[in-house]
């Protein structure tokens, strides 16, 4: 359902001149409700008509944002994806940017990314100083983000495009540290990411030890296949599921996966 402004409890939120905070303040509020939430991650380079077709019959089923963005994204794709999607779905429209240049005002919010994990100074403020002028421009929601690449098992686009290396999935305390940093630093959000395509998700031990030395929202996605796996990661202190990939191919499993989303509040 779309969020009504009037009811977003703003207290504590993050806050930037002329940006309504709707998408970042409910978060918030689910985070202290105890209710989980469902992202669906669109890469519209890598999208097919038909599933985007599929995941816009299904939007009622449970979703609470569509993230769109990619590590590529050629021509004019991510604006024919927003425009698709602004006509036909209720649910607001988050960039999940993977360069300066994907920044649009037909959506409603950006992550606006530190690569934390990684020792890349261009991902941690070079980029973003590229960006500035034009995202005080675009009238955008901005959530500062930590970014924490972990190993899924296979090499992915963004840690080659990023050129950093991901956090090895035992080296739990690293995760942490990096975390705890990250807030310190300011940072509203905080995402673990395995990566599109991953072999394996972010494990439950890495994401219940980082929840338990943050307070911010929590983001987990990349291999996640199964409502089992949604469920565990969600039980494991994960405040919002980010699923994309398996949904290309499937697009009906967001039912299932959105009532396992739905079932792992308190």
């Amino acid at each position: 359902m779309p969020i009504d402004h009037r009811e977003i409890d703003t207290e504590n939120t993050y806050e930037y001149k002329n940006v309504n905070q709707a998408v970042y303040a409910s978060i918030v509020k689910s985070q202290r409700v105890g209710r989980k939430q469902l992202a669906v991650l669109i890469d519209p380079d890598r999208l097919r008509t038909q599933s985007l077709d599929a995941l816009i019959a299904l939007a009622e089923q449970g979703i609470d944002f569509f993230f769109i963005g990619g590590s590529l994204l050629m021509d004019e794709k991510m604006e024919h994806c927003l425009q698709i999607l602004r006509r036909s779905v209720p649910q607001p429209l988050v960039i999940f940017p993977g360069s300066p240049l994907q920044i649009s005002a037909q959506a409603d919010a950006i992550l606006l990314l530190s690569l934390i994990s990684g020792r890349n100074a261009d991902l941690l403020i070079g980029q973003h100083v590229i960006a500035a002028p034009y995202l005080k421009a675009s009238g955008l929601e901005i959530i500062p983000t930590g970014y924490m690449l972990i190993d899924g098992g296979v090499s992915t686009t963004a840690a080659y495009m990023s050129g950093t290396q991901p956090i090895p999935p035992e080296k739990i305390e690293i995760a942490v540290c990096t975390a705890m940093a990250g807030t310190m630093l300011g940072l509203k959000m905080l995402y673990l990411d395995a990566g599109s395509g991953a072999q394996r998700s972010v494990s439950p031990e890495m994401i219940q030890a980082v929840r338990a030395e943050i307070e911010v929202p929590l983001i987990t996605g990349g291999g996640i296949r199964t409502p089992e796996k949604a469920y565990t990661n969600l039980r494991a202190g994960a405040d919002l599921l980010v699923v994309g990939n398996v949904l290309e191919k499937d697009p009906s499993l967001l039912t299932e996966i959105a009532a396992a989303v739905r079932s792992a509040g308190v």
